[in-house]
């Protein structure tokens, strides 16, 4: 089973369900690692199991998936129902509008980008496990100021490992990086590179972002902690600390307003605001962002995707890695397409065609077609 694609090991799962004979089915966000068109046969199983007689529940974040198949939907927030209607008679703003309590804007709003000198190259990069596998494979692009280059594919084709040696944070086996035109090589740590002019917000914030038992101060430094700003002779300049995260905290809406609130306690949303508040902040020519909406409200949603809109127009060059299709076509300004830890396809965002990237994501390109 291990050895089948991801959307096939979906399949057996719904198999080894029914052969039990359940007639409740339970999925939780189960498209996160499908591309379009396994989406798309997904649905087309569920239909059928609906039209059995099954009762068939799904949980997930995706307005577009909710208005594709569902017939009711009910609405939580903060734990609690605010709504329930028939899927007919709803629309995705209004179910938005429910989700988060106010109106938001579900489109990305962009002028068209002016792209400048490239700041980011990456030539031939190979990156191996543990086991000597190769998870990224002589992977070769570019990434100039001003735009944002968004990275598509299904979750474990090589993306994480892709970010995580251009933060420094995995060593390469191959391959040359070039930040603003000088060569990286070993001795350059994350801390170097930041001083350097990288940014990076993690994939996984909690694992690589912020400490959970910090004061959300504490972790509003991380990465910087070493800077003089913060340190005195003996101790840490707490004031200091806790006056540079109120100020971040109130430029990036992070609720609650309170630095010396314990990092754990606040929402996913406004974790990943302190994350991206604290990358934002120190003005790097290049950000990489791995996954800037998971497990995030759509309001919080809304408010990432226009800062880093913002950023790129203040001429930043921003990488991007979202398991989300629809944030990448909505975000970039090119994409490129990794399978199997290759690029097997690049493409300007503009008029980019779902279909095609999901024949991409799935490792059919055109010459396999």
């Amino acid at each position: 089973v291990g050895e089948l694609p991801v959307g096939c090991q979906q399949r057996v799962e719904i198999l080894k369900i029914l052969f039990r004979g359940a007639e409740t089915i339970i999925l939780d966000e189960p498209t996160a690692v499908l591309t379009p068109q396994e989406t798309e046969e997904l649905f087309r199983i569920l239909g059928r199991l609906k039209a059995e007689g099954k009762t068939v529940v799904l949980i997930t974040h995706k307005l577009q998936e909710i208005m594709a198949i569902t017939d009711r939907v009910t609405v939580m927030r903060d734990g609690a129902v605010v709504g329930n209607v028939d899927t007919a008679e709803t629309s995705r703003e209004q179910l938005a509008e429910m989700m988060v309590g106010r109106k938001v804007l579900l489109r990305v709003e962009k002028t068209e980008a002016r792209p400048g000198e490239t700041v980011l190259q990456v030539s031939g990069l190979t990156v191996r496990d543990a086991a000597g596998r190769a998870r990224v494979a002589d992977a070769s692009f570019a990434v100039r100021a001003g735009e944002i280059l968004g990275i598509a594919g299904v979750s474990g084709n090589g993306q994480s490992e892709l970010i995580e040696a251009l933060a420094g944070l995995r060593p390469a086996d191959a391959g040359e990086i070039l930040l603003l035109g000088e060569r990286l090589g070993s001795g350059d740590d994350p801390r170097a590179l930041r001083h350097k002019g990288l940014g990076h917000v993690p994939e996984d914030r909690l694992r690589m972002g912020v400490v959970s038992a910090f004061d959300a101060s504490e972790s509003g430094i991380l990465g910087f902690h070493d800077d003089p700003a913060y340190n005195g002779p003996l101790l840490s300049h707490r004031a200091g600390i806790v006056s540079h995260c109120d100020g971040l905290m109130q430029s990036f809406d992070v609720r609650p307003s309170d630095p010396l609130l314990r990092t754990g306690t606040f929402s996913g949303g406004n974790q990943q605001k302190l994350v991206l508040a604290r990358e934002i902040d120190r003005d790097p020519a290049v950000l990489l962002v791995g996954q800037p909406t998971r497990g995030v409200d759509i309001g919080a949603i809304e408010f990432i995707h226009r800062r880093l809109i913002e950023m790129r127009d203040a001429g930043k060059a921003i990488l991007l890695i979202s398991a989300e299709l629809e944030e990448i076509l909505a975000l970039s300004d090119r994409i490129a397409v990794m399978h199997e830890g290759r690029i097997v396809g690049e493409m300007p965002a503009a008029g980019a065609d779902p279909q095609r990237l999901g024949l991409l994501m799935a490792g059919i390109t055109e010459d396999a077609a």
